[in-house]
């Protein structure tokens, strides 16, 4: 698959939640200064004399202040490559995320090959202490709060990551989580985590995710939001922000159909407002920009493409105002309105561990 080159402070007798649901768009928690990586966590360091269309933009860990990129990598797919094959792609794409800033990874035990290869990739540049790495847990056990599958998972993850610590454990697709959310809860207590989760990407699970943010005490959630699947800033964003609960935004390029539609179409003259260079940025920057929202997890497999990503942490940001005109440009292109009924990856093949059913996904 190719791609088309080219604060509100709300008034005390009002929940956040209700404000920024009012709204559309509040203060964007963003500290446009560049990070230092030390044992995992984010520091920012200023630069005297640096100008701001240099800086990055990071976001908050509403529980702890800790700030971190507001662009990671997701490896869905993309990282699933078996090592008789070439993988200098991944190793480039790699590198350049680093280079332009990135931290934040998210990987899975039920992603092939990709915490392999995140891990020897990172071991191999000399990343693997200053990574922020966002795993899974997907973990059923032999029987009813059998917690020993669990166990089994997260030594194996740090394993191939060469790590003594993960960032954050988050419960893949709310995967028995009535169980394994305590036992997030005992990893974080004994120091094997930093930070818990549940994750996604379903909008029919979202009640089910509103729920848990809601009286989960959790740290982040992951969930499914983009330009084209705007539900989660219904009700998921207003709770994680009324919560203090980090979000990671998945699929914010609707698993490349995104790139399918606008295939050939120049960006519209108002994206310069907001400093875009390409598609990649101006979606990106529409799920970045949305108060509630973290870190968006984009994946790829050309580092050309890591590029791009990485620039939208750059420049100016859309504001309510702007938000909305990008939605409407949006809605103006034929087929916007029935992307998420059209199989995921068109026209893209991968040749890992994981196969996706056929025919392909759809959502």
């Amino acid at each position: 698959m190719t791609r088309n080159m080219h604060s509100a402070d709300s008034h005390p007798a009002i929940p956040r939640r209700t404000a920024i649901k009012i709204m559309g768009l509040g203060a964007v928690t963003t500290a446009l200064t560049p990070l230092v990586f030390h044992g995992g966590q984010a520091k920012s360091q200023t630069k005297p004399n640096s100008k701001q269309s240099s800086q990055l933009i990071t976001k908050e860990i509403p529980r702890t202040q800790e700030r971190i990129p507001a662009i990671g990598l997701g490896t869905f797919m993309a990282f699933d490559v078996k090592p008789e094959r070439s993988r200098d792609n991944l190793q480039q794409v790699m590198r350049c995320f680093w280079d332009a800033g990135g931290r934040i990874i998210d990987v899975s035990p039920l992603y092939g090959l990709s915490e392999v290869n995140i891990g020897e990739f990172a071991q191999k540049f000399g990343m693997t202490d200053d990574l922020f790495i966002a795993n899974k847990i997907w973990a059923t056990g032999e029987f009813l709060g059998d917690r020993s599958q669990a166990q089994r998972q997260l030594e194996q993850s740090m394993q191939r990551l060469s790590r003594d610590r993960l960032d954050v454990m988050q419960v893949h697709s709310l995967v028995n989580v009535d169980v394994i959310v305590p036992l997030l809860r005992a990893w974080k207590q004994e120091g094997r985590i930093r930070y818990l989760g549940i994750t996604h990407h379903e909008p029919v699970y979202f009640a089910a995710m509103e729920r848990w943010i809601e009286n989960g005490d959790l740290d982040f959630v992951q969930v499914r939001y983009s330009i084209a699947q705007r539900a989660a800033q219904e009700r998921i964003l207003p709770a994680a922000a009324e919560r203090g609960t980090a979000v990671l935004a998945n699929m914010p390029f609707e698993k490349a159909r995104l790139f399918e539609l606008v295939r050939g179409r120049p960006l519209p003259d108002f994206a310069r407002e907001i400093d875009c260079e390409n598609w990649a940025q101006f979606f990106l920057k529409y799920a970045i920009s949305h108060p509630a929202v973290t870190c968006a997890i984009p994946a790829t497999t050309n580092p050309n493409h890591v590029a791009e990503n990485m620039g939208a942490m750059r420049g100016e940001l859309p504001d309510r105002a702007m938000r909305d005109r990008m939605v409407k440009h949006m809605e103006s292109i034929p087929g916007f309105d029935k992307l998420t009924q059209t199989p995921w990856y068109p026209g893209k093949q991968f040749a890992g561990l994981v196969r996706l059913p056929n025919p392909r996904p759809i959502g």
